[in-house]
């Protein structure tokens, strides 16, 4: 298959093929690694490929591409990084419980995405790997924390690729690549066994695609519980790819432009906003200015986060010390995930108690959101992309809580999500032509309603698609 092929396709698509006999599983990769020559050079998505990868000859994406981020999963006999010198060159004996599940739904991965140190930043520039580039335009960042995976599927490595999100790091590289990413309800895709307490329930999984409906299948496929998940969410009876072609009825949304941190969105991204509140009213629905109030201070839930977040970092850097026998220091850790770990040690079990609170009481503002409406929209990100460099400027000597406040500050709309577990999703509906990058529009529902958002989505793919737009950097351009 050439890569001009390869690339007009997405995952259900590719998989369609594999099915009727017209390529195999084996010349897919083979088309996969050429793409991963002809565009990692300039994009630095993918930190490692690997050659005759294993794969499930069942299953509804049998033979599909894919790459998993350097975080969160574990493949046996792969390296497992975590974007950070203290964990290079280690490898996990055991597949995660959602390793299992994509091998199950029969994608063949074959390689792994770049993401910042322990995930711990809304951009992708770690010291480890260096900056990943946005392939829309390389001078700016792809976005956080699965920079690797917007990069990649953006410039058409892999129709969609495996991502986490415990802030907003599906959906900001979805708004910076021009890609779908739909963040799920808390509990629907396992992190088990070894990473049951992602930020006490504030990180999900899933991925990020080109298409609506390659999302929604990746959903059905992965949210395959295991016994004892301490967070699950049953799914509903029917599929989720089912809901992407079923017209949503009339929907009550509320839309806000301005976040909760009081900065200011740019002028740009406010327009792209308006522009998004005109669409819907066209397509019949009822677009209303309106705040969602989230019972807190935004001081409030900085803090709360910075206590959950560092607290948990101080496990995952201590038994990766312990494991690799290396220095928690700055020859091993970035100065910011060092702050973060220092701040997380200091932690108050008072703290992480009331921090717990503010996680109900958020959860309590954003439910009661939804008993008025049905969904709200606001941008994904206040701003475009940032240069690379940008984001680490100045930050060295910041202490934990300050690093959490610099990353809430670059992406304010998304955390308040993760916090309450409902879902979102993030839409690349807008461009800026000045700078020839996409603006993703982020859409939040009511806990457990997918369904809702996946309907809307796919109206809105039919009524402005996306799809077609390429990068600059664009595998399908590489000569054959």
């Amino acid at each position: 298959m050439k890569l001009s092929e390869y690339v007009s396709y997405d995952a259900l698509g590719l998989a369609a093929l594999v099915q009727a006999g017209e390529v195999s599983a084996q010349e897919l990769q083979q088309t996969a690694r050429a793409a991963v020559e002809a565009v990692n050079p300039a994009i630095n998505a993918v930190v490692e490929h690997w050659p005759q990868p294993q794969w499930e000859r069942r299953g509804p994406l049998s033979g599909v591409p894919f790459l998993i981020k350097d975080i969160a999963i574990s493949m046996a006999g792969k390296r497992l990084e975590l974007g950070s010198r203290l964990a290079q060159g280690q490898i996990p004996t055991e597949d995660s419980y959602l390793m299992r599940n994509i091998h199950r739904a029969g994608l063949v991965t074959f390689g792994r995405t770049t993401t910042p140190e322990m995930a711990f930043s809304t951009t992708t520039e770690a010291v480890l790997y260096g900056a990943t580039r946005n392939p829309w335009n390389l001078d700016f960042s792809a976005g956080g924390s699965s920079g690797g995976a917007g990069a990649a599927v953006a410039a058409g490595v892999v129709p969609m690729a495996h991502a986490t999100d415990a802030a907003g790091s599906i959906r900001v590289p979805a708004s910076s690549n021009g890609l779908f990413g739909l963040k799920p309800t808390r509990g629907r895709v396992s992190h088990g066994p070894a990473m049951d307490e992602v930020f006490n329930g504030f990180g999900v999984q899933l991925g990020l695609s080109r298409t609506v409906r390659d999302s929604a299948a990746l959903l059905d496929a992965l949210q395959h519980p295991h016994p004892g998940e301490p967070y699950y969410t049953a799914p509903q009876p029917e599929s989720w790819l089912s809901q992407v072609t079923r017209e949503p009825d009339r929907l009550r949304i509320g839309m806000m432009t301005q976040a909760w941190n009081g900065g200011k969105t740019a002028p740009q991204i406010v327009q792209a906003t308006n522009d998004t509140a005109v669409l819907l009213s066209e397509l019949g629905h009822q677009v209303t200015e309106a705040e969602m109030p989230i019972g807190v201070s935004w001081q409030e839930l900085v803090f709360a986060n910075a206590q959950i977040w560092c607290a948990n970092l101080v496990g995952w850097v201590e038994g990766l010390s312990q494991t690799t026998g290396r220095a928690i220091s700055t020859d091993m850790l970035e100065p910011e995930t060092l702050a973060c770990y220092h701040y997380g040690l200091a932690a108050r079990a008072v703290d992480m108690v009331a921090a717990l609170e503010v996680r109900n009481r958020v959860t309590r503002a954003v439910g009661t959101y939804f008993q008025q409406y049905d969904l709200l929209l606001t941008p994904t990100m206040p701003d475009l992309p940032w240069r690379i460099g940008r984001y680490g400027t100045g930050t060295a000597d910041m202490s934990g809580l300050e690093w959490t406040a610099h990353l809430f500050d670059h992406s304010p709309f998304t955390p308040v999500f993760n916090v309450a577990g409902v879902p979102a999703m993030s839409v690349p509906l807008a461009h800026d032509a000045q700078h020839n990058l996409p603006i993703g529009m982020q859409f939040v529902a009511g806990f457990g309603r997918e369904d809702q958002l996946l309907r809307l989505a796919g109206q809105l793919e039919r009524a402005a698609p996306w799809h077609q737009r390429r990068p600059a950097v664009w595998a399908g351009n590489a000569g054959e």
